[in-house]
């Protein structure tokens, strides 16, 4: 039985955002999304992570996200992956790190965002590979 990959798993073209955005505008694309993490990019480029939980955190001690960017609350290096990772390696890393997402990007250009892997994903993962009644892919 091969390895499966992240790529069978992750979400694929993500939605992002931008980093000079304020944290209310991020808010309000998040509660659209229905998403609690959302890669954030500059030029095309990725340059972090934002959490529905940074939101709160920061809303909690200033209580103007007006005021703040994106980029004064992401995580500045997300945890990456490429599509191929294998998917006990990175459930693995997020999992000792409390990671709730991976970032998918492109191995030849990895800047360019192309999925995102969460603990939902993973749990869905999980189930697949658990059903015994399930086909073989």
């Amino acid at each position: 039985m091969s390895i499966p990959t992240i790529r069978h798993f992750m979400t694929s073209g993500p939605e992002t955002i931008g980093a000079d955005l304020n944290l209310a505008q991020a808010r309000d694309r998040m509660f659209q999304l229905n998403a609690r993490h959302l890669p954030v990019v500059a030029n095309g480029e990725l340059v972090g992570i934002l959490s529905d939980r940074d939101i709160s955190l920061i809303d909690s001690v200033f209580g103007d996200l007006t005021a703040l960017q994106v980029r004064q609350a992401m995580t500045a290096q997300p945890f990456t992956c490429g599509p191929e990772a294998h998917i006990h390696a990175v459930a693995a890393e997020m999992a000792a790190h409390k990671y709730g997402t991976a970032i998918v990007v492109d191995r030849e250009h990895p800047g360019h965002v192309i999925g995102l892997f969460t603990t939902t994903d993973a749990l869905r993962a999980l189930a697949q590979l658990t059903d015994h009644t399930a086909p073989a892919q």
